[in-house]
């Protein structure tokens, strides 16, 4: 619900920009970096932490975007970006064991894997001129999904939100160049059981060319 109406508070923003206003909509190939740091932390039946697992991820990913706005005769923009790929924070396996007698020791033990993926990303953003370049400022919004295969739980799905901070400079009517870091929210994510809880933090970097039409 917190989305429908971000999204119609943005189309309401586009159209009530002046009759002489420019309206472009296009599509973006996005290519970038992003980094992810989380740690799961293990607890026993009783609460009492037992064992904290840290990791850090860093890929490449690619992929593209749908976009809407309208600019003005002094340049700046507003619009509102649709990313409709899922990009994978990360992934990972592993096997536990365990050699003690008590029943929620010996429950806890099997193959281990997780997977969180950002799906639905959405970007609220404005282009303001600095010279013949443009500085970008923009806000996400989207969705966090998990797959996961555990012993004895499994974790929900959340939302994130995010600031988009860049450069981009115009080539032609057309086409623009664009370079943006995006830095996301913290989140936290507490499995079924109550017992095990997963916090995670991501940003990334990316490189995009945009032709609107």
């Amino acid at each position: 619900m917190r989305r429908i109406f971000g999204v119609l508070s943005v189309m309401t923003m586009l159209f009530a920009f002046p009759a002489n206003a420019e309206f472009n909509a296009g599509f973006s190939i996005i290519a970038g970096q992003y980094e992810t740091d989380g740690t799961e932390t293990e607890k026993t039946v009783s609460g009492v932490t037992s064992e904290t697992n840290s990791a850090s991820k860093s890929e490449m990913f690619y992929g593209g975007s749908l976009f809407a706005e309208f600019e003005t005769e002094g340049g700046i923009v507003i619009g509102l970006d649709y990313v409709p790929l899922d990009i994978n924070l990360g992934s990972g396996k592993r096997t536990d064991s365990s050699t003690g007698a008590d029943v929620a020791a010996e429950a806890d033990t099997g193959d281990r894997s997780a997977e969180a993926n950002i799906e639905d990303l959405y970007t609220i953003y404005t282009h303001i001129p600095v010279g013949e370049y443009y500085a970008i400022l923009g806000y996400h919004d989207a969705n966090v999904t998990t797959k996961e295969t555990l012993q004895t739980s499994t974790y929900g799905d959340t939302s994130i939100n995010g600031f988009q901070y860049g450069i981009g400079m115009k080539r032609g009517d057309s086409m623009r160049i664009e370079l943006s870091y995006s830095d996301f929210d913290s989140i936290s994510l507490t499995s079924s059981a109550n017992t095990n809880k997963i916090t995670a933090d991501a940003d990334a970097l990316a490189a995009k060319i945009s032709f609107a039409f």
